[in-house]
Formats: C-alpha cells, structure tokens, sequence
C-alpha cells in the first residue's frame, strides 16, 4: 500500500514545535506551503537552506533601523558605541547557541577562506615551532575545495606534505581513517563536521581526541553544521574551527565567517594577516605591529559590520528554540525525504547518496540520477529550489527554522514529475 505523505507531512506539522517560528522568516507565513505560493516568484519548495538560507522578517527591520540609525544618524560616533567590539559579541553568541564554545573563543569577521587560511596558519606555524619534524598536513580527498585549495597553497608556501584521506563521497571520514593516517609527522588535520556533498556526518569528539593522541592540532570546518547539528568544541576539546555564516544562520550571501580559537591557545598563536584592526592600539597608527589583547589579533581589516546585522536576529532565534529541537526536527525532515525516496524515487532509478543513519547525517540528504543536472534546472523553472553537485547529486537541503514538512513533500512530488519528464 503506497503512504499518503501529503497526509503524513500534514501531521508532522501539526506536531511540529518550531512551526510558529517560521511565520519569523520571510515568505513563510504558513504551516504549509500555501502561502508562499501567495508571493509571486517564492518558491513552491525551498530545498537550498544549506547553502543560502531565508532572511528574517527581523533581520530585514533591523538592516533599514542600522541604515537609518546607527549609521544614517550615529555615523563615525557607532564605532566607539558598539562597532569595534561587535565582532566578538556577536561571536560570543553564536557560541552559545550553536557551538558549545565558552565567551572569548569565537569572532567574526573575514570569508571563510580567510579564516580557514588564518587558523590553519597558525596552528601550523605553532606546530612547526613546537616541533620541525610534523611537517604533515591531513585532508581528505572529497573536502570542499576551498579547504583543500587553502591547504594545497599553504604546504606549497612553507615546503609542508598533504596527507590525503580518501573519503567516500556518499559518506564521509571515519575515526578509523584518521586514525590511520595520523602520527608523529602530523602538525594539523582539517575536516568538514558535514560532509557538503554526501551530509556524512563525522565524529567530532572521536576524531578530534584520536588527532590529539597524535600530538596533531584539529581544525573543524563547521559550515554544514552550525545552526544545524550540535556542535561542542568545548568538551570536544577542539584546536580551531571555522565556518559560514549565510546556511543555517541566514546571515545573508557573503556574510562574514567564524572563526574559533581555543582559550588555551588565544594568547599562544599568531595569525600571518596582520592588519590594523588586529593592533593592540587600532589609533596608535605606530611604525610597527603589536597584536592585540585576545581574540583581536585574529581580526586584520575593517571588520563588515552592515554584513554582520542580518545574522544576530536568527543567532537569538536559535538560541531561544535550542539546538537540540533544532536537531530533532532536521531528522524528522530528512527522515521524510529519504522514505518519500525510497517509495517513490527509487523505482525511477533514484538512489539515496547519503548516510540512512541518523545519527551520521547532517541536515541534507542527496539524491543521486544520473540525469540530476536536468532535473535540477527544471526544478528552478518551476520555483522548485535545490542545489546539484556532481555526479548527479541533487541535494535536499532542509533548514528546521523554515522548511516544513509539507513543503518537503511538495518539493519531492515535483522531482517525481520532473524525472518523469526526463
């Protein structure tokens, strides 16, 4: 007997304790997914949450009152009365509510790159003086590329080795393999908490232990994660991590990153991008550089503030709700897509390219075809939005702040329809 998954979605969001915060966020004032519909050009079914989420109704007000307050009226007066120091408030909450990260340890600031290169310089540059002979760097094959790029460029400028790990791409790294490959030559291992393209995700706690067992400092790439999964770099014990701001967060495209530093290492490591605002006296506009105090140093220019404003709103959101209801929902949600699949994708050649364990998998799920790439662009032409990434992955994105049950649903019936029509 074929399940009713309109009528399962509908009970699903009945039940759902974080449906009144979506009527929060922009173009998402229903349960379902009606009253997007209303809204001419908003998607039917938004699938892409992972890689740019909606803004907040909240987050909008607060850019027009930052244009016309803070900056239209305060001008210069708003950097001594709050801007200098928002990069480390604002860090300080995203600690919080979403990485298990003490105040002092997490601000905002560049791309993801930037940090990315920032703290991985650091760790390396302090591993190398702690101990020449770790000249080993370890990655794994199937990283986002910014992080294996950063890296490639890293080892190339200071004569280091890369170690790959060669990940599956409808998993991920396992502790086993990091285990495997780690010794006394390892100076810094670097891995995604989600894998981007398959959702596998890692564990954070095992792996960062197994890294320290090896005399190795870890850095976390948190960007599939924050907002989405738990996350504890503190009783993970974790070195660095790093992440975007614009998925789960909903900062907005090009948001500023993240970076975090553990408070055993803040006053031990230094960042290579030395700039004015990372300066002990930002004023002093001395002949010479002399980091600042804590977490400044690891800030180099001007820090973006109108590029900051639009993630706060949904940082409390996050923080209000809980991460752990957060959580809970994104399993309901991609435990959905993946029996909507197995039903009534698989026949039509579909297959589920990532982990079935939920307690392996992060807040998307992939859906492999080896016609994904049209299925994708048909998708869009009817406000049917997710994301493709080779070899034939369509990917489910699914943000527990906004995406309802319905709408899954929805979306899932136009990728039937558009295979169908493959």
């Amino acid at each position: 007997m074929m399940t009713d998954f309109v009528a399962r979605a509908t009970t699903l969001d009945a039940a759902d304790v974080l449906a009144p915060v979506r009527t929060e966020f922009f173009g998402t004032s229903g349960h379902g997914h009606h009253a997007d519909v209303a809204r001419p050009g908003m998607p039917i079914a938004y699938f892409d949450g992972n890689s740019l989420g909606r803004p907040s109704i909240a987050s909008i007000e607060r850019i027009e009152s930052f244009l016309r307050h803070e900056w239209g009226t305060r001008l210069i007066r708003s950097w001594d009365e709050g801007w200098m120091r928002f990069p480390f408030e604002l860090g300080d909450k995203i600690g919080r509510a979403a990485l298990g990260a003490a105040p002092g340890q997490v601000f905002v600031a560049d791309s993801t790159s930037v940090i990315l290169f920032k703290l991985a310089r650091a760790a390396l540059d302090a591993q190398l003086e702690r101990d020449p002979l770790r000249t080993e760097i370890v990655v794994d094959s199937d990283n986002f590329p910014t992080d294996r790029f950063v890296l490639e460029g890293i080892a190339a400028e200071r004569g280091l080795s890369l170690r790959w790990i060669d990940s599956d791409p409808e998993s991920g790294v396992t502790l086993e393999q990091v285990s495997s490959v780690t010794s006394a030559r390892t100076a810094l291992v670097l891995l995604s908490h989600v894998a981007y393209r398959s959702g596998f995700l890692a564990d954070g706690a095992g792996i960062t232990a197994a890294v320290h067992n090896a005399g190795a400092m870890m850095l976390w790439d948190l960007s599939h994660s924050v907002g989405s999964v738990p996350v504890a770099l503190d009783a993970w014990g974790a070195d660095f991590a790093a992440g975007c701001t614009y998925k789960y967060l909903c900062g907005g495209p090009g948001a500023p990153a993240f970076g975090y530093v553990a408070a055993r290492h803040v006053e031990h490591v230094d960042q290579p991008i030395h700039g004015w605002m990372g300066a002990a006296d930002v004023f002093a506009m001395g002949p010479t550089y002399e980091p600042g105090p804590g977490l400044v140093k690891f800030l180099t220019g001007t820090p973006p503030v109108l590029a900051m404003i639009a993630m706060e709103p949904v940082i409390d959101i996050i923080d209000r709700v809980g991460i752990d209801a957060i959580r809970e929902k994104s399993v309901a949600l991609t435990e959905l897509t993946i029996s909507f699949a197995d039903e009534r994708l698989a026949p039509l050649g579909v297959r589920v390219a990532s982990p079935r364990a939920s307690d392996s998998r992060g807040g998307h799920v992939t859906l492999a075809h080896p016609l994904m790439k049209d299925v994708t662009a048909k998708l869009w032409a009817r406000d049917v939005i997710p994301d493709y990434r080779d070899p034939g992955g369509l990917r489910i994105g699914l943000s527990p702040l906004t995406t309802s049950f319905t709408e899954v649903v929805v979306g899932l019936e136009a990728v039937v329809d558009a295979i169908l029509s493959s």
